[in-house]
């Protein structure tokens, strides 16, 4: 059994199913037009029925199935009826809930090594949309200081990374994915020459027009243009009044080497981390000073203060906001906290991605590769 959505079905996928055909007869289980508009905010450009024709007349698909669930794990029902001796993902899709499922269900988990046919050339859905460069961004440490009101509370610093577009990263999940397609309508498929912090600025208020209920920090326009490593510090204001850069080859790839993202799912449409918020000066001195820790400990590439001054921001974060974590995200982080040093949630939390600091190589986890300034 396999699960997806096979949207603008494409060699990858095929080669994909070929793969996962090889362990029997393949049943192909789709998200519905409902669900992918739940989980990704827009529908597919091929509706269900049209996907399952599709997928239908591959030879090695036994049955195509639509989802009748919702979710994340939509497919619930599909699996119980099915009853598969193996559930196939491949890396893109493996998740540690879809693992752990299979475990209770006594079903053999396997990921395939996404390998396409030989001569052809690694596809994916993203990619077939636009092949574009603009990069994503995660934020290190400090998240939320770059909203005026926590930091009128206590001035702080949000730490940020540049990204290369090396993975199609889940839509609302922390990877400033909505700033990076409002950059896609300004300069389509890569950022344009110039100041990175002018352009940063002419982003975030195309993002942010006169008017906008929810401004949307500008972390995530700075994070996304300004390459390698970033120190924003933000003290009553929406743009920051002090922008530190790190460039040094070692450190990005001291970063690259100990940073880890296992893959939670995007957080659902109707997600509202602003339900319940509990912001305090004590809570956003807590948090400035734990990223302040997290950037003297990344240039003294001292791990295992990284480790610790990481997940104190994260914890000064959920003592603030408390919905961004739930009990589900918990159970993420209890499987993973005797392997790794340090771990915090990308993003605003409710799923995305768990991001963790570790010393050893963290199995099926994504690596990432930081986005360098030309000329390094």
């Amino acid at each position: 059994m396999v699960t997806g959505c096979f949207d603008l079905l494409h060699s990858g996928h095929v080669a994909f199913l070929r793969e996962a055909a090889q362990w029997g007869d393949l049943h192909v289980c789709i998200g519905s037009d409902a669900n992918v508009h739940h989980l990704k905010g827009r529908y597919p450009v091929n509706p269900q029925e049209e996907r399952r024709y599709m997928l239908e007349a591959i030879s090695c698909v036994h049955a195509v199935h639509i989802n009748s669930g919702m979710g994340i794990l939509d497919f619930l029902a599909e699996m119980d009826r099915i009853q598969p001796d193996y559930f196939f993902v491949n890396e893109d899709g493996h998740t540690p809930a879809k693992e752990d499922l299979c475990k209770a269900r006594n079903i053999d988990y396997r990921v395939s090594r996404r390998l396409p046919e030989e001569g052809l050339p690694v596809r994916s859905t993203t990619s077939l949309r636009v092949a574009c460069t603009i990069p994503y961004r995660i934020d290190l440490a400090g998240g939320w200081l770059d909203q005026p009101w926590v930091s009128e509370l206590h001035p702080g610093p949000v730490l940020t990374l540049s990204l290369e577009p090396t993975h199609d990263f889940n839509d609302r999940s922390g990877m400033a994915t909505s700033t990076r397609k409002k950059a896609m309508e300004l300069w389509h498929t890569a950022l344009p020459g110039g100041n990175p912090e002018q352009l940063a600025k002419l982003l975030f208020s195309y993002e942010n027009p006169p008017g906008t209920l929810e401004v949307a920090g500008s972390q995530d326009a700075l994070g996304i243009v300004l390459p390698g490593l970033n120190k924003l510090d933000y003290n009553k204001s929406y743009w920051p009044e002090r922008i530190q850069s790190v460039h040094d080859a070692e450190i990005l790839q001291w970063l690259e080497q100990h940073l880890y993202l296992v893959t939670l799912g995007p957080r659902e449409s109707d997600f509202r981390v602003l339900s319940e918020v509990h912001t305090s000066a004590e809570g956003a001195q807590m948090l400035a000073e734990a990223a302040e820790a997290c950037w003297d400990a990344i240039l003294a590439r001292d791990l295992t203060a990284f480790g610790r001054h990481f997940r104190a921001s994260f914890e000064a974060q959920v003592a603030m906001f408390p919905l961004m974590a739930d009990a589900g995200i918990y159970q993420m982080i209890e499987r993973y906290k005797d392997i790794a040093l340090g771990w915090k949630l990308s993003g605003a939390g409710g799923g995305g991605y768990l991001v963790l600091v570790s010393e050893k190589p963290i199995e099926r986890a994504i690596q990432l590769k930081i986005r360098r300034r030309e000329g390094y």
